[in-house]
């Protein structure tokens, strides 16, 4: 089975790389986005919104997912990463890369709360959302967009578009609005089912997709991103370096942990072995152990976060502050 999938998945990369970037221009994308008001906008510069290749919905967000009893499952190995709510009141719940990977977008209702759970393979951002908007509940697709390499967002009710790294509307009616952030973190699954033996798994989607497996493989060991062309980050951090953002500012994970953790700013940030990298090898649970961050602050409380590349966060955060010391 491993070496039918992987000519395919390299076919993929390979026409996600090719796909010529069509023109950044509003009057192309009209008769794909009738509804969305081009008009309104905070994007500088439109030819900074480029194709990912898939069309709209070409990458499936999923809706209403059905979830399983953390001991019921099987499929996932035991260091592949998981995204994670825990909802006060609420079974935790998690939800794994090897579906997100190939889906990017989870819309959600955990309590009540709707919830829209991320994740863009090529930022490695992975943020969990509030749905509730302006007295509007929104449901997010994929609109096969990019800006600085991170997934352009959608919501169906407005079709604005939003930047999924700052959960941000860039795009139309929702233009500025913003988005909560929840608190949620990556782990690997191992240490989610050991702190919760009763927490909830998202099941396998009824997709045909090749579960389980990285499409970008050596991605996050490469020199540049993909579909990238922007400047590098300062202080001679790789642009594919980890980094873990709090608000504006940045910790690269080599100095977590070099220090084995830091306290300052407000918070505190762990890590902890025994996670592996989804964007690593071409079987994620094969990737390298790049381990799991926990931020929380001063009382102990955990704290709403990203460990994203640090070429994307110098993209959308070009003031912000390098926490190298």
């Amino acid at each position: 089975m491993s070496r039918l999938i992987a000519p395919v998945l390299a076919f993929l990369l390979a026409f996600l790389l090719a796909q010529p970037m069509a023109q950044a221009d509003p009057a192309r994308w009209r008769s794909e986005w009738p509804q969305t008001d081009f008009a309104r906008t905070t994007v500088p510069d439109w030819s900074e919104i480029r194709s990912g290749g898939p069309p709209r919905d070409g990458i499936p967000a999923i809706d209403a997912p059905e979830f399983l009893p953390a001991a019921a499952e099987t499929r996932i190995d035991g260091a592949e990463p998981v995204m994670v709510l825990e909802i006060e009141g609420e079974i935790p719940r998690a939800y794994p890369i090897r579906y997100l990977m190939w889906h990017e977008i989870v819309n959600d209702v955990v309590g009540g709360l709707p919830v829209a759970v991320t994740y863009c393979p090529l930022c490695n951002s992975a943020l969990s959302f509030d749905r509730r908007v302006q007295g509007r509940v929104l449901s997010f697709g994929v609109s096969g967009k990019l800006r600085h390499s991170d997934m352009v967002m959608y919501d169906r009710q407005t079709e604005s578009w939003w930047q999924q790294a700052l959960g941000e509307g860039i795009v139309g009616q929702m233009t500025g609005v913003r988005l909560a952030m929840l608190p949620g973190w990556m782990e690997s699954w191992d240490q989610f089912r050991a702190r919760n033996p009763e927490g909830l798994v998202m099941a396998e989607p009824a997709f045909n997709r090749y579960y389980g497996h990285n499409p970008y493989p050596g991605y996050d060991s490469s020199r540049r991103p993909f579909l990238h062309d922007g400047e590098d980050p300062p202080h001679g951090i790789p642009p594919l370096e980890r980094v873990v953002r709090v608000g504006d500012r940045a910790w690269p994970l080599t100095r977590i942990r070099r220090e084995g953790g830091i306290s300052e700013a407000g918070v505190r940030i762990t890590w902890e072995a025994g996670q592996a990298s989804a964007l690593d090898e071409g079987l994620i649970a094969r990737g390298r152990d790049v381990g799991t961050v926990r931020v929380r602050d001063e009382q102990g409380r955990d704290v709403a976060h990203d460990v994203m590349f640090a070429f994307a966060y110098h993209a959308f955060w070009p003031e912000g502050r390098w926490m190298v010391r």
